[in-house]
């Protein structure tokens, strides 16, 4: 499917607000995994502003793709997504991380409209994928499952048993995305645990496998497009090499980004960068 130019830069300024809403988050708090949210937006823009079925005003709708978050720390930028796509108000943007706020500091189910499942234990939401892929298949419904998850889950045996299993059960309506920004809480994840060739790893399992620079936005909607139109009955993969704190070039220079506390000027000062860039 080709996108005119108008599309790409709708999506384009999705990405930005995206980073926007994630930022301002992360001054409600003083802290937060605020690099994520700014590395992995233009991947969140495309899914919300392009690729997902679903109706904002209805989130539970039984025909909507669903989109898991493994990576439960990765809450700040869903939920900047969940926003963006209208499925949560603006206004509740300045509850992030408070008592009694739909938005907590970690994804859960229970609380956010929007969150399909309550991240957190790295590992488990691919598995929660294969199952949810396989019972929307009995059920005839034609929907998406996608599975997003960072590279720090690769080290997860649970990860590579859920691969083995989407293969072995053909489920071309399972698209995993991995967030690769070699970062993880105790270091460099592939000091951590070695995980190339990943490209090779995924088709040995069986998968159709793309690897895209995720901050190129073209190339990221050209890898959601091909995953969804793929007729072969496979899983579906795409690797996404991705730039902590892009957009915002102090956040983009620190040597770890994992979780971020700055200087309270600084919200403001990065704020005013992607203001500056706005596409």
């Amino acid at each position: 499917m080709s996108i005119t130019q108008e599309k790409m830069t709708a999506i384009a300024q999705a990405a930005w607000r995206i980073r926007r809403y994630a930022v301002r988050m992360g001054e409600v708090q003083g802290q937060g995994y605020v690099g994520q949210a700014l590395g992995y937006a233009d991947v969140l823009a495309t899914a919300y502003a392009h690729a997902l079925n679903l109706r904002a005003d209805d989130p539970q709708w039984d025909g909507r793709d669903r989109f898991l978050l493994s990576h439960g720390h990765y809450a700040i930028a869903f939920y900047a997504a969940l926003i963006e796509a209208g499925v949560i108000p603006e206004s509740e943007l300045e509850t992030y991380g408070s008592d009694d706020s739909r938005l907590p500091m970690s994804g859960m189910a229970t609380y956010t409209p929007g969150m399909e499942m309550s991240g957190g234990s790295l590992g488990q939401g691919l598995p929660i994928a294969v199952g949810m892929a396989l019972g929307l298949r009995h059920r005839g419904n034609p929907a998406f499952v996608y599975n997003s998850m960072s590279d720090g889950e690769l080290d997860e045996g649970s990860t590579w048993e859920a691969a083995m299993s989407a293969s072995h059960h053909r489920l071309g309506n399972l698209i995993c995305i991995v967030d690769i920004n070699n970062q993880q809480a105790d270091g460099p994840s592939s000091k951590v645990m070695g995980f190339e060739p990943l490209t090779d790893k995924w088709a040995a399992f069986g998968w159709h496998v793309q690897r895209v620079d995720g901050n190129h936005l073209p190339a990221v909607v050209r890898a959601f497009d091909t995953a969804r139109q793929l007729t072969e009955p496979k899983p579906r993969v795409i690797l996404c090499d991705t730039l902590m704190g892009k957009g915002i070039p102090f956040l983009e220079a620190r040597d770890k980004n994992h979780f971020i506390r700055v200087d309270p000027p600084e919200w403001q000062q990065a704020l005013d960068v992607l203001d500056a860039h706005r596409p």
